[in-house]
């Protein structure tokens, strides 16, 4: 499979408030590149949200804005562009209302999320949180919410899904073209 990852931690509820985000390149089965950066947020911090992925705002002082992240990023992100994550309508949602925020229009790409595809591939699984379908696939996830471990790991339960089952069950049964589902 070829894909790209993603995962994004946030300061508060509010979505366009990303703190962090990461980036994975899969092209056949194998992870190529990675992406990492803090963001500093228009937003304040909520003590809880800090307390998960442990960034703070002077971690985030001299990190910059989104829309620098964006022009970095955003050659990965078009129409025929599968971009996977665990909790896709969370991270789809971050990403859209953050270049929302800054006024940039969203772009149209695939979605999966491996939520739905864990919960349809191993259903005996006692919940399909992150951690969980990890150490089931005997996947590495050392600092959970750390952005990138949670990119690496996603991308490597979505491998793990396709060498396991096929892509066609992995990936027909929930694709979203940017949110819309696709009954394929």
């Amino acid at each position: 499979m070829n894909f790209v990852a993603m995962d994004f931690e946030t300061a508060s509820a509010q979505r366009h408030s990303a703190v962090s985000m990461a980036l994975v390149v899969v092209r056949d089965n194998v992870l190529v590149d990675e992406f990492y950066t803090l963001i500093k947020p228009e937003s304040y911090f909520d003590a809880r949200n800090t307390k998960i992925h442990g960034i703070t705002e002077a971690d985030v002082a001299d990190a910059p804005k989104f829309p620098a992240v964006w022009d970095h990023i955003k050659q990965f992100y078009t129409p025929n562009q599968l971009v996977i994550a665990h909790n896709a309508p969370f991270d789809n949602g971050v990403l859209r209302e953050t270049l929302g925020h800054y006024g940039i229009s969203a772009p149209h790409y695939l979605s999966l999320d491996t939520v739905r595809t864990s919960r349809k591939l191993y259903p005996q699984l006692s919940n399909h949180k992150l951690n969980t379908v990890a150490a089931a696939l005997n996947i590495d996830l050392e600092h959970h919410h750390n952005a990138l471990d949670d990119t690496v790991a996603a991308a490597r339960i979505l491998v793990t899904q396709a060498e396991q089952f096929g892509v066609d069950p992995v990936s027909y049964t929930h694709l979203r073209a940017h949110e819309t589902v696709l009954d394929l």
